[in-house]
Formats: structure tokens, sequence, C-alpha cells
């Protein structure tokens, strides 16, 4: 929980213990004058110790004005100007269901009121948090840990597609390619998953798009046949074959694709020439 959690659940409690008691006890109204000096006491020593706690270091600063503004405006919902300009006698009647009502609808309110208007994702440490420094040894420990969990876990598909990504991105291709093959029969409609299997198994055996890799890319072309990544793989597969027909075939419809003068389209532009001149 973050500070300023801490902090509004404190403030509902002090605000709750000055409103409720008079309400469950039948209190309508008491003197404002008292009323007023009880509520700026209570402000006072909030605002110090929130004060206390932003020199010190462990209330930042936007938290310090969220809490101090709440703070704020719970006084003056609470204080309101003298219209008789005396005390006002004290009556009783029934406030218990006011009570209970408040009790439970004023967490309730703050946290819908700071949902719509304030940044909830500040009340979640994991997004607040500091990110941590990732070093090699902190990726290869983290790869290593899912490593571990998934000989526990095989069903894990989405962690061993996880895993054989690590694994690619780390250049550790066999890896990566068991990896792959563990989750191939939770990929068999996703062409990226089957294009990234059939680069990597490329990478792996370092022969070319060949055997395996090539039914990959095929069967990606047959779920997306405008994929661009599998184009181009298949397109690469072609012009290593010698067969430049099917590799223009490929790559022609992949410039549409491309940004025109970038570094891939001039490639692409590159590589269809020499197939066209037959080289």
């Amino acid at each position: 929980m973050t500070q300023f959690s801490i902090f509004a659940v404190l403030l509902i409690v002090v605000v709750s213990a000055f409103i409720l008691p008079p309400l469950w006890l039948g209190l309508r109204s008491t003197s404002k004058a008292d009323r007023k000096e009880a509520n700026l006491a209570i402000f006072r020593d909030q605002l110090a110790e929130l004060s206390r706690e932003k020199a010190e270091g462990s209330l930042a600063e936007a938290d310090f004005e969220q809490a101090r503004g709440e703070l704020q405006r719970r006084l003056l919902e609470e204080v309101e100007p003298d219209a008789a300009g005396g005390p006002a006698p004290a009556t009783y009647g029934p406030s218990r269901k006011t009570a209970i009502a408040i009790l439970l609808l004023l967490p309730i309110l703050g946290l819908l009121g700071y949902g719509i208007l304030g940044n909830p994702k500040a009340l979640d440490p994991v997004q607040t948090a500091a990110p941590q420094e990732m070093t090699p040894e902190k990726i290869n420990e983290m790869v290593t840990s899912l490593a571990e969990k998934l000989k526990a876990n095989p069903d894990n598909m989405p962690g061993w597609l996880m895993l054989a990504r690590s694994y690619k991105s780390m250049g550790r291709y066999d890896e990566a390619v068991e990896a792959f093959a563990k989750a191939e029969s939770a990929i068999n409609d996703d062409p990226d998953q089957l294009a990234s299997y059939a680069e990597t198994i490329a990478m792996a055996n370092g022969k070319g798009i060949t055997d395996k890799a090539l039914k990959l890319i095929e069967r990606a072309l047959k779920v997306d046949p405008k994929h661009g990544h599998s184009l181009f793989l298949a397109g690469a597969a072609a012009m290593e074959a010698g067969d430049n027909k099917k590799g223009i075939a490929y790559w022609e419809p992949l410039l549409e694709q491309v940004e025109p003068g970038s570094d891939i389209d001039r490639m692409l532009r590159s590589g269809i020439d020499k197939m066209k001149a037959g080289k």
C-alpha cells in the first residue's frame, strides 16, 4: 500500500470519528463555534503530521498535495459559515441510519472519486515502484527461473512461448527451438509465432530456410497470405533455392507493406532486381 493510501485511510478514520458519534447518538446539531474549533484543531494536527512526513522525505510532494487537498475539502464540507451569528441549541433525534450510510459510503465515494479524477495506478505499488535495472545477469536469472518452473508445469503453452522468445533474443537458438517445439500445437493458427519459430530454426542450423522451417512458413501463409514476416522468409527461401519466379511472387506484394525508401524497401527491391536478372 502506498503512503498516500495510508494517509487516505487515516483521513477517513479521523473524519469518521468526528462525524459518526453525534449521528450515532442522535445528536443533530451542536454549537457551531465549538464545532469549528474542533475541526480547525483536527485540521492543524493532520496538516502538521503531513508536513512532518514530507520534511522527513517519507511522503512525496504529489502525495502531500493530494492528501492536503482532500483534508481541506473535508474540512470545508463540515464547517459551514455562521448564519445566525450565535450558538445553536443542541437537538436530538434518531440518526443511526445516516451514520451507517456515511460509514459505508465514505470510503467507496472516496475511491470512486479518485478513480475518476485521479490516477488509480498510483495506488498500485507495482506501477509506482522504481523499475529495477535489468542487467544481463538478472535477465539470465529470470529466464533460468522460468525454465525451471516449466519443468514442473510442462502444459503451460504461453510460458514455453515466452521462454522461446527469451532464448531467441539471447542468441540461444537451439534452446529456443526446443521451447518453440513444446508449444507448437498451440501456435498452429498464429502466423507471427509460426514465422518466428521458422526463423529460429534457420538461425539454429545455419543452413538457411529449409525443411521444417519452410513448412512452418507455408502454414503461416495459409492462415494469412499477406503476413509480412512470412512473405519475407518465403521469398528468402525461394531465392536461396534458385526459384526466382516464386521469390519475386513473394516479395513484390511485400513492397506494399514497407515504407518506401526504407532499408527493407531498398533490400527487397535489390533482391527482386537480382532475381529478375536471373542472378
